[in-house]
């Protein structure tokens, strides 16, 4: 098969979404969606993520240095989505329905919505444009919580993401399926959140 040079893109590359959860300096939590998510290894399974642009979200990682990732499914998708529409700076961003707890370990926000929760601590912060306030964190999982339905339940790992319904990206901003199914355009699911809300000047995208 030929092959033909394109402008730099990676939208054949399904990412898996996060939601970070972290707290305002008042203490209430912020919540902002993201998907630059991997991993790497320290001794143990560690976590780099990376933060497009100054956003609430990047303030109060640099500020606390610890956070929690909580993954992203179908029934979680207009939260999430909401997350990454409204602007991280306006003062009423959160003040709509969502369940939340306290981390096991750390001092972090977990949606309870979510299957699966890393609890993360930075261990190195690159800024990779420091005009923009592009960075990079390092950063070891100290925790990892999962719904207790999903340990040990003798699925197979295609039943479980059946199961959960792990929603990703790719493309010309959109969702999708882990079976291939589009869940819609990046900001329509947050509709059903808060009906008009609109793409904040640094939703957290």
């Amino acid at each position: 098969m030929s092959k033909v040079s394109v402008p730099v893109t990676n939208d054949l590359c399904p990412q898996t979404l996060f939601v970070y959860g972290t707290y305002k300096a008042n203490g209430k939590p912020n919540f902002g969606l993201f998907c630059w998510f991997s991993y790497c290894w320290y001794d143990q399974l560690g976590v780099m993520c990376a933060i497009g642009g100054r956003k609430t979200t990047q303030e109060r990682i640099l500020e606390n240095r610890v956070f929690s990732a909580n993954l992203v499914v179908e029934g979680n998708l207009p939260l999430a989505d909401y997350f990454g529409t409204a602007d991280g700076h306006d003062a009423d961003k959160m003040d709509i329905n969502v369940v939340w707890e306290k981390g096991a370990v750390l001092d972090v926000p977990v949606l309870t919505s979510s299957p699966l929760t890393f609890e993360l601590e930075v261990d190195k912060v690159i800024p990779t444009n420091e005009e923009e306030g592009d960075t990079v964190f390092l950063c070891r999982i100290r925790n990892v919580l999962k719904d207790a339905e999903l340990v040990d339940s003798g699925l197979t790992t295609e039943a479980l993401m059946k199961k959960i319904g792990v929603v990703r990206t790719a493309g010309d901003m959109d969702y999708w399926a882990w079976d291939g199914r589009h869940l819609g355009k990046w900001h329509e699911p947050a509709q059903q959140i808060k009906p008009g809300v609109e793409i904040g000047a640094a939703a957290q995208m």
